[in-house]
């Protein structure tokens, strides 16, 4: 009657094994550490700058315990923050001798002790948010007026390309802050004009007004079409930041949108806010030029010599130097898209652009001019501007959508789009609030977070030992098992715990244990009723499920809605508690009841239970049930 199947008893330990192998990067801790990244999007970090890194620290003689490439970046962990300290300024003077012109991020980061074969296994420890693991919060004020203002410079822009393709002739086009004013001469030339915008610029309402013998039409952008491009520019900024914050190394950053023109940063475990702020708010554009071809510019190339006047010398991705001239095409205000795709006939990795109508038509008459000459594609950070890519014109490109190809490995494709759509900011940003929390303190509420868990967990299981008794035990048993696996599934989802997170915990176990004491009272009340011992632990498990699974199910809605509705901690509360409603009804009737049946099952003629003192009102006397 009350016994598991081999099977069962095979999911209780291969349960019990996962949970323990994930949650054990948790214990391990975390050790200083230095991070080198790229600065320029164009400079690639790999084992030959992780060689220079391994060469720095040799010269200054100071041990790593381990040196990794990991993605883009490379990561030396130290014993301790003094090493991390002296590594860091090592490292910066080998790889960036210049101080005004760096080429890399050397930046303070702390990272996970764990233990080689528990990183085999993909076994990590759980991200810790700000204010358990320290870092620093900024809140950054996105200057929606400034999108609104380049989104209108484009517009008139694409308004004068058609009014001078339809033939409307007019008297002038000025723009006057977010307005397009437009002077025509007579009534006919004004109706062709608002047709044009009717049809062709459907983000711009128009209003005509006479002006002595001639009319104006002043064009503002409409309303809803102001909200998408402000939705977009704070869309494209997140992009943005996700991008550079990599360079950080920043296991799980915060970045989402709050208001409509703010956006809130938080970046946990990161020591050095001066750094993060430089990358922050860094400025990337592009610009599009013709390469010059000239035998000067061929013998600059060469000789490292005197570069021609009305030309610049930049170096290409590979460090091969190129003369281009000093004359814009195309600015990335132009592009609108950038992806990675193949060539339909010879299936090699290329980048697909896509500009707007100004872009457009100045791209077609210069490749129609210029074929067979090759185009930079200069990519600006700081101030230093590095070649992406510098293809050959083979033809005239017209309609705006323009391929660059020309022997790229799907990675660098797939790089270079990256470089091309989120290289700058789609409009100014600056921080309006910093709040920087220190390890000490991420520290002390780790320990008071830890400290209430624990206590908690500790009096639940003296109460049930108490009351319960072996059966109070098997309980605590289960309780510690539902803290393991809720531990092992944060840890395998990578999720972040916050300190509201370790309060949903200790609620957890306090809801966790609820289920335990239904079904113990379950199995009391059929005892009274004079049931034999083996029939009342198997009615107690049965008949009490329905009211664990119901009162779970109503709980776990309200999680489910706080999930979805809130916002900030009040998600990460949410998380834990829906994940610990989940690992509770596991542990509190599957595992504990495979304990209950591996003790009293086995025993065919039971004649009672340790489930503590079982009272009977009729009788009016207590009997203890062991």
């Amino acid at each position: 009657m009350n016994r598991y199947p081999v099977w069962k008893y095979a999911i209780i330990v291969i349960a019990m094994v996962l949970g323990v192998v994930y949650t054990l990067p948790n214990f391990f801790g975390e050790a200083p550490a230095v991070q080198v990244s790229s600065v320029k999007a164009t400079i690639k970090v790999d084992n030959a700058t992780m060689q220079k890194v391994e060469e720095a620290l040799k010269a200054a003689a100071i041990t790593a315990q381990s040196i990794a490439l990991e993605g883009s970046s490379i990561r030396a962990r130290f014993e301790n923050t003094d090493q991390q300290l002296q590594a860091k300024d090592a490292i910066q003077k080998a790889l960036s001798p210049d101080g005004n012109d760096p080429k890399y991020v050397v930046a303070l980061n702390l990272v996970s002790r764990s233990p080689a074969w528990l990183t085999a296994l993909h076994a990590s420890p759980m991200y810790l948010g700000l204010d358990l693991r320290g870092g620093v919060h900024f809140m950054m004020q996105v200057d929606m007026q400034a999108a609104l203002t380049q989104r209108v410079e484009s517009l008139s822009g694409d308004l004068r390309s058609l009014l001078r393709e339809k033939d409307v002739r007019h008297g002038g086009i000025v723009r006057n802050g977010q307005a397009i004013e437009i002077r025509l001469r007579d009534e006919k030339q004004l109706e062709a004009a608002k047709l044009l915008l009717s049809t062709q610029l459907a983000d711009l309402q128009a209003q005509s007004l006479p002006d002595g013998s001639e009319f104006r039409l002043i064009a503002t952008i409409k309303p809803e079409a102001a909200r998408r491009v402000q939705d977009q520019a704070l869309k494209q900024n997140i992009t943005t930041l996700h991008n550079r914050i990599n360079e950080l190394g920043v296991a799980e950053p915060v970045i989402q949108q709050q208001g409509l023109d703010r956006i809130v940063v938080q970046l946990p475990g990161v020591q050095d806010t001066a750094k993060a702020k430089d990358i922050l708010g860094r400025t990337a554009t592009l610009e599009v030029r013709m390469v010059d071809e000239s035998a000067e510019a061929r013998a600059a190339e060469q000789a490292n010599g005197i570069v021609p006047f009305g030309a610049e010398r930049y170096l290409e991705r590979d460090g091969r130097p190129l003369i281009v001239k000093k004359q814009v095409v195309l600015t990335g205000d132009n592009l609108t898209d950038a992806q990675p795709g193949f060539d339909g006939q010879t299936q090699e990795p290329v980048v697909n652009l896509t500009l707007d109508a100004k872009g457009a038509r100045i791209f077609k008459d210069v490749t129609r001019d210029n074929v067979g000459k090759r185009m930079a594609i200069i990519l600006f950070e700081k101030g230093k501007g590095e070649v992406v890519t510098a293809p050959v014109i083979r033809a005239e490109i017209g309609g705006g959508r323009v391929q660059i190809s020309g022997r790229m490995t799907t990675a660098e494709a797939n790089d270079t789009a990256l470089l091309l759509r989120a290289g700058s900011l789609a409009a100014p940003m600056e921080i309006i609030e910093e709040r920087t929390i220190g390890p000490s303190l991420g520290a002390e509420n780790i320990a008071k977070g830890f400290n209430s868990v624990t206590w908690g967990f500790l009096v639940i299981v003296a109460f049930m030992v108490i009351y319960y008794a072996v059966f109070g035990l098997f309980s605590g048993i289960a309780l510690g098992v539902n803290l393991l696996f809720l531990v092992a599934i944060l840890s395998m989802l990578q999720a972040t715990l916050t300190l509201p997170g370790m309060a949903a915990m200790a609620l957890a176990l306090g809801m966790a244990i609820d289920s335990n004491v239904l079904i113990n009272e379950r199995v009391r009340e059929e005892l009274r009723n004079g049931v034999s011992p083996q029939a009342a632990i198997h009615a107690g498990y049965d008949r009490a499920w329905a009211t664990i699974f119901d009162s779970n199910i109503t709980t776990l809605i309200a999680g489910v809605a706080l999930l979805a509705f809130g916002s900030g901690p009040v998600r990460g509360f949410a998380v834990v508690h829906c994940i610990g409603i989940l690992t509770s009804m596991f542990s509190a009737v599957f595992f504990s009841r495979g304990l209950v049946n591996l003790w009293y099952g086995g025993q065919k003629k039971l004649k009672s239970v340790s489930i503590g003192t079982v009272w009977r009102p009729d009788a009016g006397t207590a009997v203890k049930a062991d």
